[in-house]
Order: structure tokens, then C-alpha cells, then sequence
């Protein structure tokens, strides 16, 4: 089971009253599936998903009564596992739409203002479309992803609206026949999931993710540690080939000064220590080994040039 479908079942097993009800019942008739009437005076609403179809069968009849509804179940094809579940609105269609601000022809798509008067609506509004219509990338993966789909610019603008002003900021991209409104940032999507009610599924998100984010700090410190230890020994046998360089170029490090003689033989016998480690055994700084090993290096370099050199002016 995917985690944007433990949400969703999280959702559908929250309890919801009178105005806030019928808010989520709205975004639920008016983006799930193809709401249609027909010439029988039937709308019908069409789902993938068993506990959103029982979830509007629920909701119409606790918020109206003497209706008829109906839940039907069909395979797409018999060698698919997926159904479809229809829920069929068969009298007071009229009444019943209009109640829920909801166009069984969906020519305007524009939520009326009495759906949304209150805050409480709104949330529940958001949790409609978003289980009509919403999907959320598991924490677990690279990329935090949340969105809700509709055919109409005009709802998407309306939705981005409503998550602005439960500070979510959500943008709005055109995909092939129709638009998203999504969310990209984690902690957005943690607020996105408290704001509709998915509490449990929420603190999982929460959790997963910082689970994650110390996990890739962890790494990211381990992975410059490791630069840093691969950096140092790359330097100390570059250091080590160019003090053997001088020692077969002169005959005997004993022959230089004794600042560049003690660093170079202790690079010798220490070629894994840093510099600073180098220069706890002297009791000198790192910049002043750093200074010494300099002074090897150019002496090294002179003598790979062919440069004559003066080995008491060191």
C-alpha cells in the first residue's frame, strides 16, 4: 500500500458535521471522477478507490435524507485487479447539487462563497479535493512531491488561494488536459497534511523525514571527512616523494638545515600524520610545518628544473 493511500484512508475515517461535511462533500462530487446528469435526473461520481466511494455514499446520506444512492463495483477488464466504483445519485439531484454549490455539467467550476465561509470549511474542502483528486510522494523517496489535479484553471486557482491563506505555498503547472496545484517543500507538506486532518500519517511523514535528513547529514559528514583524510594523504606522499627526491639529489638529508632536516625525516617516519600532527611532534604550529614543507617543496622543485641551489640560504 502506498503512502498517498494510507493517507487517504486516514481521511476517510475522520469524522466530519453539518457545514464541514458538506464542504468536503462538495470537492469530493465536484473533481472525483465525471459527475453527470442525465436524462433520468442522475449524477453519478466515479472512483478507483473503495473508501472514497464509501466515504461520498456516507457523507450524502448523514447530510440528506429521503435520498436514494447507490455503489456499484466493475472490473476495467477481467485480466486487471483495479475496480471502479461508481456512486449514483438517484433522486433530489437538483436539491442536492445545488446545496453543495457543485454544477452536474461542469460548466462552472467557481465554489460559491457559502461553502467556504468559514476556516473549518476550508480545511475540509481541501481534504475533499485532496482525496478526490490528490497524490503525495512517500517521504522515503528523493523528491517530496504533493499535488491536486483538476480540469479547470479556474478551481486550481481557487485551491491555491485557499492553501495561501494556511500559509502553504503552493504553484500551479498546466499538465496534458488539465492543471496541479502542488507543493514542494517537506515541512509544507507536513503542514498541508495537519491542515486536512491526516494526523497519524503526518507525524509518519515527519518522522521518515527527519529520519532521512540526519541520515544524509550523517553522510554528507562522513563523505567530507573522507575527502578530507584522502586529501591529506594524497599531500603527505606528494611530501614524501619530493623529501626522497632531495635525499637522492643530495646524499644525505642530514646536509640540510636543521628546521627543514627534523620536518623531513619525521615525514619519513610519519608519512599518514596531517601537518598539524607533525607539528605536535616538533612543538611548532601547523603554519609553521606548513612553512618548512614549503620550503622542501621548493627545494624539490628547483632541483627537478635543474635550478642550482644554495642549500645554506634555506
Amino acid at each position: 500500500m502506498s503512502y498517498a493511500t494510507d493517507v487517504k484512508k486516514e481521511l476517510t475515517g475522520l469524522l466530519v458535521h453539518n457545514g464541514n461535511a458538506k464542504a468536503e462533500l462538495s470537492a469530493l462530487m465536484r473533481m472525483n471522477g465525471v459527475s453527470t446528469l442525465g436524462f433520468d435526473q442522475t449524477v453519478s461520481v466515479q472512483t478507483e478507490n473503495a473508501a472514497i466511494a464509501r466515504r461520498i455514499y456516507t457523507l450524502l446520506t448523514q447530510n440528506y435524507s429521503n435520498i436514494v444512492v447507490e455503489v456499484s463495483v466493475s472490473d476495467h477488464n477481467h485480466m486487471s485487479q483495479h475496480k471502479s466504483y461508481r456512486v449514483l445519485l438517484k433522486n433530489q439531484v437538483t436539491e442536492v447539487m445545488s446545496d453543495l454549490g457543485v454544477d452536474p455539467f461542469g460548466l462552472h467550476p467557481e465554489i460559491p462563497s457559502r461553502i467556504l465561509n468559514q476556516v473549518d470549511k476550508k480545511r475540509s474542502f481541501l481534504r475533499g479535493a485532496f482525496l478526490a483528486a490528490g497524490s503525495v510522494n512517500s517521504p522515503e523517496k528523493a523528491n517530496y512531491h504533493l499535488e491536486i489535479f483538476t480540469i479547470h484553471e479556474e478551481l486550481a486557482e481557487q485551491l491555491l488561494n485557499m492553501m495561501k491563506e494556511f500559509d502553504l505555498p503552493a504553484k500551479i503547472t498546466d499538465r496534458s488536459g488539465g492543471f496541479i496545484v502542488y507543493i514542494k517543500r517537506a515541512e509544507k507538506i507536513v503542514d498541508f497534511l495537519a491542515t486536512i486532518g491526516a494526523t497519524q500519517t503526518m507525524l509518519r511523514f515527519e518522522d521518515i523525514r527527519m529520519m532521512r535528513d540526519m541520515r544524509n547529514s550523517v553522510n554528507r559528514m562522513t563523505n567530507a571527512e573522507m575527502a578530507n583524510i584522502q586529501k591529506t594523504a594524497n599531500a603527505a606522499n606528494k611530501q614524501v616523494q619530493q623529501i626522497l627526491a632531495i635525499a637522492d639529489e643530495i646524499g644525505d638529508l642530514d646536509l640540510l638545515p636543521k628546521k627543514l632536516r627534523d620536518i623531513a625525516k619525521l615525514r619519513l617516519d610519519h608519512p599518514d600524520d596531517s601537518l598539524a600532527e607533525l607539528g605536535d611532534r616538533l612543538e611548532i604550529s601547523k603554519s609553521g610545518a606548513n612553512h618548512r614543507m614549503r620550503k622542501l617543496k621548493e627545494l624539490a622543485q628547483m632541483i627537478e628544473d635543474g635550478i642550482n641551489y644554495d642549500l645554506s640560504k634555506l
